[in-house]
């Protein structure tokens, strides 16, 4: 088991980090041992960053399958331990507890149902679903089978979906009637059917059952869920043998937004996702297989795959899937999970820690948190402000926050504290995992090799859930990862390091602002302005400027029931900042606004406010990803 490999000391970490960068394939290697395979690997790596040669291959000529991890190997010792407890987004609904046991049998019906239905090893499978345990169940048949599941987060547009079933080639698409979005009702089944009029590739739309809201099933393409589970159960089609899998086959494709053109859909393999994302999940958590982890990210996200799904099935952890959204009913829902189901990790967005944190104490002060033992965040930087209440209010001082970076592309966090282990930094992600090897490079591309330095974050050496390719575009591949700074994986990130070896993400590398020759991370000027008691969030771009190269322009969310003076409380932004940071940091401008536009992972798109900051309204790019399109329109209509 590779709870062998948890890092338990500071000394440990850094032997083994040593260890990982001296001799990666021995360290790996250790590391793989501890999972089932079919077949043990013949090379464990076979890599090349060079743009003539780009390939990267972890655990060659080794099969296995995921699920297997996940599942089958937990059920001799721990079978009736639960698995998933699914909330619902209704407080008087009931909740359902999943068994080891019973979600392995729900795996194999629906993977048996997958097969009735057409699907076979290596088809792309689009799920487009609610936050229901079935989803978790949809992607792991998929991987039972061999299929790649690309799941799509259940608020997405019409054209949206139609875009990522063209791109990714799906013939199958999972769904369910509707699903509860807080108050609202998401009819996701009329959304997919408006989405495959103009995918006439898609033969089979499979239904499962959550609001009742009423819709149209087409004959010949659509059925229910419930029919095919219940056609499988009367075969006696109980169990499904997993399929052997090459260890480059791919797992899953996950779609995230560029700046311009079509969403990119990042292609991770199985054998490396498996082995990193475990080992990063029990070691950033310091989880144990007794705990019961809540990660409340969709799992339509990196985050949801990772620390909703497979991560913690892999470390034969409990996990919950919340169905609704933190302030709903009320801003004590996440804490009233806490207090009944005795979670010990909680794991979360800034955002959601800095929305709660504007509703006051009243509502953690009526739930017992005492069970927490570890405090995550994830999707940016959380300001000094949000991480001292989280750390103090949530955690009573005693639960070491986890402030970690990762992306889509990386699978798994690759700089992080580990809880208790290693130091945690406010505003810092400090230290990169065992076998991330980060580095600083300069505007040129050359290593910056003083301790002390600022520069752009890159990767000289691949870890093993590194993204593959993008799908059925390798050249975009090349040109978004390892084209900037040759030889490298570039994140797109800019990130300072300390004397102590840790890391601090300043932001989007066009997040950093260059005012009259001083370079200003947006993360550190956002991290101010949160420091002003009326703030609750704040995003900051930069904008054309004749005197400086470029202005400040800050956009600010002020407390709700709060009447200001908008020309003092600027003054008193400014003075803030000014304070923090130096005069040369003081915002030219703050437009106030009700709301910032992000995605439904909780980031800010910046590259909007950018537009709006420099008064381009043409063509903002992908929007696909967001929460709420009708904020651009609001923020544009207050721009100064």
């Amino acid at each position: 088991m590779f709870y062998a490999y948890q890092i338990k000391s500071l000394e440990a970490y850094r032997e083994l980090y040593k260890k990982s960068v001296t001799h990666p394939e021995n360290f790996w290697s250790d590391v793989a041992t501890h999972f089932q395979w079919h077949r043990k690997w013949d090379k464990v790596l076979d890599w090349s960053f060079a743009e003539d040669d780009l390939h990267i291959e972890w655990f060659k000529g080794a099969k296995l399958n995921i699920t297997e991890n996940c599942l089958d190997r937990h059920l001799p010792v721990n079978g009736n331990k639960n698995a998933i407890v699914w909330v619902p987004n209704n407080p008087d609904d009931r909740c359902r507890i999943l068994t080891y046991n019973v979600l392995f049998k729900k795996v194999c019906q629906f993977a048996n149902v997958l097969k009735n239905n057409g699907v076979k090893k290596g088809d792309s499978v689009c799920v487009y679903m609610g936050m229901i345990p079935e989803l978790a169940i949809a992607m792991l048949a998929c991987a039972r089978i061999g299929a790649v599941h690309s799941v799509v987060f259940g608020g997405f547009s019409a054209k949206s979906i139609a875009e990522r079933i063209h791109d990714c080639q799906a013939r199958h698409v999972i769904t369910c009637d509707g699903s509860y979005h807080g108050a609202k009702i998401v009819p996701l089944k009329d959304i997919i059917d408006d989405a495959v009029i103009t995918c006439p590739e898609v033969e089979r739309v499979i239904v499962r059952t959550r609001t009742h809201t009423p819709v149209s099933m087409i004959k010949g393409r659509d059925v229910w869920w419930e029919d095919e589970i219940a056609e499988v159960e009367s075969l006696g089609m109980e169990n499904c043998a997993a399929e052997d899998m090459d260890a480059e086959d791919p797992l899953f494709t996950l779609y995230t937004s560029g700046s311009t053109g079509k969403p990119k859909g990042v292609v991770h393999a199985t054998a490396g996702y498996m082995v990193y994302t475990a080992y990063a999940f029990v070691n950033v958590l310091q989880f144990d297989p007794r705990d019961v982890h809540f990660a409340t990210a969709d799992i339509g996200w990196i985050t949801g795959h990772s620390f909703v799904v497979y991560g913690p099935l892999l470390a034969g952890g409990t996990t919950i899937i919340y169905e609704g959204i933190p302030v709903y009913p009320d801003a004590s829902s996440l804490w009233k999970i806490v207090e009944r189901f005795h979670v010990n990790s909680l794991y979360t967005a800034p955002t959601v820690v800095r929305s709660l944190m504007s509703y006051g104490d009243e509502p953690v002060d009526k739930h017992d948190t005492s069970s927490l033992k570890v405090l995550g965040s994830a999707g940016e930087p959380l300001n000094d402000e949000a991480w001292h209440w989280y750390h103090q209010k949530i955690g009573k001082g005693k639960a070491p926050v986890v402030d970690s970076w990762w992306q889509t592309e990386t699978a798994a966090p690759m700089i992080s504290s580990l809880a208790g282990v290693t130091p945690g930094v406010p505003g810092w992600a400090t230290l990169p995992l065992p076998g991330v090897q980060p580095v600083l490079v300069d505007s040129e591309g050359k290593e910056i090799n003083e301790q002390v330095a600022s520069g752009n974050l890159c990767i000289r050496f691949p870890w093993p859930s590194i993204i593959r390719t993008t799908f059925g575009d390798h050249e975009r591949f090349k040109q978004a990862y390892f084209t900037t700074f040759p030889g490298y994986y570039f994140t797109g990130d800019g990130a300072s390091r300390d004397e102590a070896g840790n890391y601090k993400l300043t932001g989007r590398v066009d997040d950093v602002l260059n005012v009259s020759g001083h370079r200003i991370g947006t993360a550190e000027l956002e991290n101010a302005i949160n420091m002003h008691n009326g703030v609750v969030e704040s995003a900051v771009v930069g904008y054309p400027h004749a005197l400086k190269g470029q202005g400040i322009y800050a956009y600010v969310i002020f407390k709700s029931g709060h009447q200001i003076d908008e020309k003092e409380v600027r003054q008193n932004i400014a003075a803030t900042v000014s304070r923090i940071i130096g005069a040369i940091a003081k915002p030219e401008k703050i437009q106030f606004v009700p709301a910032l536009p992000k995605t439904r992972s909780g980031k800010i798109v910046r590259r909007i406010l950018r537009k709006i900051a420099e008064n381009d309204l043409e063509n903002f790019g992908d929007i696909s990803t967001l929460q709420d399109t009708e904020i651009i329109d609001t923020i544009v209509q207050g721009r100064l």
